[in-house]
């Protein structure tokens, strides 16, 4: 069985792929020391060690998610530090030294998408205030002279992506203004770069409030490739320098929404060939390599359904893989021999295959003559069986954002689930991303309906295929898909219970109440406050609290900036009033997201205990009890 020993015994978060010349870096989250995030080093010899001393955790909070927290070059390593936001740079002596200074308020100047070029730290830099919105910009510090700092791009509301041609001479980013978010639409602008780190001659390439832009890079030539989804999908285009040209044509999303700074699914190889990760829906994923034409020279495939963080060395490949039967991993291929080989696992767990349960994809219709998406998981565990009319019961996930997307992964804290006894569906709502810009875009103005109407649809549909128990059916989300959960668990009279992690219960406060990355996503997602404040309220879960007649259980971070812990203490209040059978568990020195081994554990075994004084069973699992307020009145 997947217990939550199991989950994070030896789990680690990968990301942030780097190479400088024979040597590869990538960055480990480690539940096992408080989520404290590591730079990893492979060098050529070999060695594998950390780059960074204890004491440090590489990760930043611009837009509260961070991303792009680490650039290397010459084994000179500059990263952000989580205690304070500033950037530090160590080198072989492995002493770090600080090159930035402390803000008007604690963590009040931030640092992401760190890039390098000769002797400038490139970087979006985002300024909080006491009284005011932080403001965003794109700035150059000098590694010699760290107390010179050039703004290269400011006046905007929001910057990502600074990149430098490999001659250093051109330099493009991405920006945009509220009510936008990245996804929506954003410009890409390139400018001139010179030796002193200053910028001139700065042209927009492309981009409107209507056209999403991710992921730019320069070409070893000069030309200058990203993704957009003028097409209706985030296809590669490429500008030389005058004009601009679809490099793929595809009904593929190819990238993601960029919640996060440092993403990359391409790279290039020395003789300017292009090498794109190719997304699958659950089977394997392919490794393309186009020439600078757009033709198509070969195509690796992959044991990996998704692969992220695309680098390369020479001819070898470097990316991090995960797969339906596999947990992510960064792994290694050789083009010359096609031959895979894994550099760093997630973890070292030999997983007995029994206990997985693979992803089956549905697509069910849904309301407004709608269609949606999905992914169905049976119960699987070899020591057990249900009787041959029992059906199984039902856990309904939905995913954050909402603009995110569930994938064909290996998700252990699904297996959690599937190993006892329950079915799975992971949602990918109307607004998900992966399946166009139209299906992205057809949640806008319906939040808190189309994602709440796609989850009673999934299930719905399962009751009808005879594959789960009509009467045992709950639901679970974290931050945007704890609001479905609290939304679907008060306007819908469809489950037993329901467990939301950081979810949102009053809109209103939200806009009042969150960091700026989304100050105004609810302006496209709902309706621009306090115009739409009629839909801002009856939206709201918590103003109609006496509808909800089924338990539920709430998960807060304490130091959550995304979803503040009133929202859930709100919500808390809500259900004590109204007599509602509730547990609510916070957790100290949590964000928006938990990453501690922990708290990670005590969540999934608090969940697990919760449902089981639900629906009357007793777990396997040996389990600290947690307290439910109006217990007196659960059927068991």
């Amino acid at each position: 069985m997947i217990t939550a020993d199991l989950i994070v015994s030896q789990g680690l978060g990968l990301s942030e792929i780097h190479v400088d010349g024979e040597d590869i870096y990538w960055l480990e989250s480690r539940p096992r020391d408080n989520g404290r995030s590591v730079i990893v080093r492979k060098s050529a010899d070999g060695q594998v060690l950390d780059a960074i001393p204890e004491g440090f955790n590489v990760r930043n909070g611009v837009h509260e998610y961070g991303g792009g927290s680490y650039a290397v070059s010459f084994g000179n390593i500059y990263f952000t530090n989580w205690e304070d936001q500033r950037i530090y740079y160590v080198g072989d002596t492995l002493s770090p030294t600080v090159l930035t200074s402390d803000g008007e308020i604690s963590k009040g100047i931030r640092y992401a998408d760190l890039t390098i070029e000769g002797r400038w730290l490139i970087c979006v830099r985002e300024r909080h205030h006491t009284d005011s919105e932080p403001t965003n910009d794109l700035i150059a510090i000098s590694v010699n002279r760290p107390h010179i700092v050039r703004i290269l791009a400011s006046g905007q509301n929001f910057y990502s992506s600074p990149r430098l041609s490999l001659d250093g001479k051109k330099i493009c980013w991405l920006s945009w203004n509220h009510p936008n978010m990245p996804w929506d639409g954003c410009v890409l602008s390139v400018a001139d770069f010179n030796d002193d780190g200053v910028v001139s001659n700065i042209e927009r390439v492309t981009g409107s409030e209507t056209e999403s832009i991710v992921q730019p890079g320069w070409s070893p030539n000069g030309d200058l490739f990203f993704f957009t989804d003028e097409s209706g999908w985030w296809n590669l285009t490429v500008w030389n320098g005058e004009t601009t040209r679809s490099f793929l044509a595809e009904e593929v999303d190819y990238a993601e929404a960029p919640w996060q700074f440092g993403h990359s699914v391409y790279s290039f190889l020395k003789d300017g060939s292009l090498v794109l990760g190719t997304p699958a829906v659950v089977d394997s994923a392919l490794l393309r390599r186009f020439n600078s034409s757009g033709n198509e020279l070969s195509a690796i495939v992959s044991t990996y359904s998704k692969i992220r963080y695309v680098r390369t060395v020479d001819q070898r490949i470097i990316y991090l893989g995960a797969s339906p039967t596999s947990l992510p991993e960064i792994v290694v291929t050789d083009l010359r021999t096609g031959v895979h080989s894994i550099l760093k696992k997630s973890s070292s767990l030999d997983l007995d295959v029994r206990y997985i349960s693979k992803p089956r994809v549905i697509q069910f219709p849904t309301t407004d003559d709608g269609q949606a998406h999905g992914f169905y998981y049976d119960p699987q565990n070899p020591h057990a069986q249900a009787g041959k009319k029992e059906k199984p019961p039902l856990l309904v996930m939905t995913h954050g954002g909402p603009t995110g997307e569930t994938r064909a992964e290996l998700n252990l804290r699904v297996q959690f689930w599937t190993s006892r006894g329950f079915a799975v569906v992971d949602v990918n709502y109307r607004g998900s991303t992966g399946h166009g810009r139209r299906y992205r875009e057809s949640l806008n103005g319906m939040w808190g309906v189309y994602d709440a109407d796609d989850c009673i649809a999934a299930t719905d549909y399962l009751v009808k295929q005879g594959l789960v128990d009509a009467d045992r059916l709950i639901i679970r989300g974290s931050s945007a898909g704890g609001y479905t959960v609290i939304n679907a668990l008060t306007f819908y009279d469809r489950f037993a219970a329901g467990a939301s992690y950081y979810g949102i219960a009053d809109l209103e406060a939200m806009v009042n109440d969150t960091h700026k990355f989304e100050s105004r996503y609810l302006d496209t997602l709902i309706g621009p406050y306090p115009d739409a404040r009629d839909i801002y309220h009856d939206r709201s879960a918590i103003h109609f609290s006496e509808r909800l007649s089924c338990p539920m259980i709430l998960f807060q971070g304490l130091e959550d900036g995304v979803v503040p812990p009133s929202q859930a203490e709100k919500m808390s209040k809500s259900l004590r009033q109204n007599r509602i059978p509730f547990a609510y568990v916070p957790f100290e020195g949590e964000q928006h997201g938990f990453r501690q081994a922990k708290n990670i554990k005590r969540a999934l075994e608090a969940e697990l205990y919760f449902y089981g004084r639900v629906m009357g069973f007793m777990p396997a699992d040996q389990i600290d009890p947690i307290e439910i307020e109006n217990s007196d009145l659960l059927s068991f």
